[in-house]
C-alpha cells in the first residue's frame, strides 16, 4: 500500500525526528537517497552534467548536498540559485567543496545537462511558479528531470495545480507519500515515484492511499469448495435501452468476471445479452421481481427509466449507480437507504451532481470525491484520470494507480461498473469493492493496449480482466 499523509502530518513527524537526531543528520538522510536515485537514472555518473535548480529552503538544501555526493563522484555539477542570498548555506558549502559551481549562465547549463534536480519548492509551497521558476522548468523540460519530495509548482496536499510547475521523469519523496503524487493533476507531473525511508513515525490517518498488487490479491474473492453459483453472490444488473442496448451488453460483461457466481439482467436488451452471454439470467422487470440478488448495479444506458431506479433503491442490498441513473438521485433518498450505494460519476456527471462545473472537478478531485461521499452518505467513485474512492464514513481517499488513457473509450464506464457491482455481490465493502474494480479495469485496459498502440475497444477492456485477475492473483 502506498500511503500518503498531509504536509502537517509529514512536518511533525519530521520534528519529532529531528529532536533524537544530531543536527543535520535527517537532511544527510534525503539527500543520500535523492543522490542514489539521481545516480541510477544517469546509469554513469562519472563525466555526466548535472544542474540543480535551487530555491530557498530545505528542499533546496537537499538538492545541494545530493549535488555534493555527485560531483564527489566525478560529475560536474552546476547550481541555479534562484534566491542567492538564501540558498542553504550548508548545502552550498558542501558543493563547492565536493567541486561543484554556482552556474553563471543557467540556460547554457540547462541545455547542456543530462539530469536537472529540481529543488525549488517544497511541500509548503503553494501557487505556481513564479515567472523565472517557470521559465527554468520550461528549459529543463529537454533534459531528465528529477523531482525532490515532489515537483515544484504542484500542491503536496490536494494533487491541484494552480499555475506553472515543473513536469519530472521522477520524483523522490522523503518519509511518506504526499497526496499529491497519488492524484492528478498533479499526478501527471511527478513521473515515476521513489520512496527514501528517513525514519519517520507517521500516525494511522493518512489522506490518501493507492492499493498495490499485493493488496488487491488479498481482496480478491475466491470460491471455496463449498460454494455455488448463489454462494458466491448473484448481481442485478439493470443497463440498455433500445436506444443503447450495447451498455446493457458492455455492463453484464463485466459483471460476468467480476468474481460474483451469476448474472440476472433486467432491462429491454435482454436477446443482446443472451446473443453475447447465455448463461446471463434475464427477466423483463421491474427489478424486485427479478429473484434474489446479493447487489444491484443500474445506469448504463437506462435513458428515462426513473421507476427502476425506484425500485432498486428499495431493496435492502448494496447498489451501484451509474451514468443515466445518476440524474435520478435525491440526497436524502440515498442517505436514507439502509443498505450501501456506490455512485460511480465521471467529472460531467459529479459536477452535475454538486452543481458545479466539470472543470472544478478536474481540478480540485479530492475535494470533489469527499464532498459527493458526504453530500450523499454514499460511497463516491470518480472516475477519471486517476480513479478516486471515498467512503462517507470519512479515512483515507483510495486513489487508483492503474489507470491509463486507453480507458478514454465508449463503454469502458459501463464494464467497469458491471465489474465493480459483482465484486459488491461477492461481499466486498463498497469501498474495497470500488477500489479493486477500479485497479483491475486499468490493468485490463493495460494488458489489452497492443505493443503498436493501435486502439482498444471497451470489449477489449471486458476481454482482458481474466487476464488482470490471473496477474494480480500471481503476486
Amino acid at each position: 500500500m502506498r500511503t500518503a499523509y498531509s504536509v502537517d502530518v509529514v512536518r511533525a513527524a519530521e520534528r519529532d525526528l529531528m529532536a533524537r537526531l544530531p543536527e543535520g543528520a535527517l537532511m544527510q538522510r534525503a539527500a543520500a537517497g535523492l543522490a542514489v536515485a539521481c545516480a541510477e537514472l544517469l546509469g554513469r555518473v562519472y563525466g555526466s552534467r548535472v544542474v540543480l535548480l535551487v530555491g530557498s529552503g530545505d528542499n533546496g538544501g537537499d538538492a545541494l548536498y545530493a549535488g555534493a555526493r555527485l560531483a564527489r563522484r566525478g560529475a560536474g555539477v552546476r547550481a541555479v540559485l534562484l534566491s542567492p542570498d538564501r540558498a542553504h548555506a550548508g548545502g552550498l558549502a558542501a558543493l563547492r567543496a565536493a567541486g561543484g559551481r554556482v552556474s553563471g549562465d543557467a540556460l547554457a547549463d540547462i541545455e547542456r545537462a543530462d539530469l536537472v534536480v529540481d529543488g525549488i519548492v517544497g511541500i509548503g509551497g503553494t501557487g505556481g511558479l513564479r515567472p523565472e521558476a517557470a521559465r527554468l522548468a520550461e528549459a529543463a523540460r529537454q533534459s531528465l528531470v528529477v523531482s525532490v519530495d515532489l515537483p515544484s509548482g504542484v500542491d503536496a496536499d490536494t494533487g491541484e495545480v494552480a499555475g506553472e510547475a515543473v513536469r519530472a521523469d521522477a520524483t523522490v519523496t522523503f518519509g511518506a507519500y504526499k497526496p499529491g503524487l497519488l492524484i492528478d493533476p498533479a499526478r501527471e507531473y511527478a513521473g515515476a515515484l521513489r520512496l527514501v525511508d528517513i525514519g519517520l513515525e507517521l500516525p494511522g490517518d493518512a489522506t490518501a492511499e493507492a492499493l498495490q498488487y499485493a493488496d488487491v490479491a488479498e481482496l480478491l474473492p475466491r470460491p471455496t469448495a463449498e460454494s455455488d453459483k448463489y454462494r458466491r453472490g448473484v448481481v442485478g444488473v439493470v443497463a440498455g435501452s433500445a436506444r443503447y442496448p450495447g451498455a446493457a451488453v458492455l455492463a453484464v460483461s463485466g459483471a460476468l468476471r467480476g468474481g460474483a457466481g451469476a448474472v440476472r439482467y433486467v432491462g429491454p436488451a435482454a436477446d443482446a445479452v443472451l446473443a453475447q452471454f447465455p448463461e446471463t439470467l434475464v427477466h423483463a422487470g421491474p427489478p424486485s421481481k427479478a429473484g434474489r440478488v446479493q447487489s444491484w448495479v443500474i445506469g448504463p444506458g437506462i435513458g428515462d427509466d426513473g421507476d427502476a431506479m425506484a425500485d432498486v433503491l428499495d431493496s435492502d442490498v448494496p447498489v451501484l449507480v451509474d451514468a443515466d441513473g445518476l440524474r435520478f438521485l435525491d440526497p436524502a433518498r440515498v442517505r436514507g437507504r439502509g443498505a450501501p450505494t456506490l455512485l460511480t460519476p465521471h467529472a460531467g456527471e459529479a459536477a452535475a451532481l454538486l452543481g458545479t462545473d466539470r472543470a472544478d472537478v478536474e481540478a480540485s478531485r479530492l475535494r470533489s470525491v469527499r464532498e459527493l461521499a458526504e453530500r450523499y452518505g454514499a460511497t463516491a467513485l470518480l472516475k477519471g484520470s486517476t480513479t478516486l474512492v471515498a467512503d462517507p464514513a470519512g479515512g483515507p481517499v483510495r486513489a487508483n494507480p492503474t489507470g491509463t488513457g486507453w480507458l478514454a473509450t465508449a463503454g469502458s464506464g459501463d464494464v467497469l461498473s458491471g465489474l465493480t457491482g459483482s465484486l459488491l455481490a461477492t461481499g466486498l465493502p463498497a469501498r474495497e469493492a470500488a477500489a479493486v474494480g477500479a485497479y483491475l479495469h486499468g490493468l485490463a485496459a493495460r494488458l489489452a493496449a497492443t505493443p503498436d498502440g493501435a486502439p482498444i475497444l471497451a470489449t477489449d477492456v471486458a476481454g482482458a480482466l481474466g487476464a488482470a485477475w490471473r496477474d494480480v492473483s500471481r503476486h
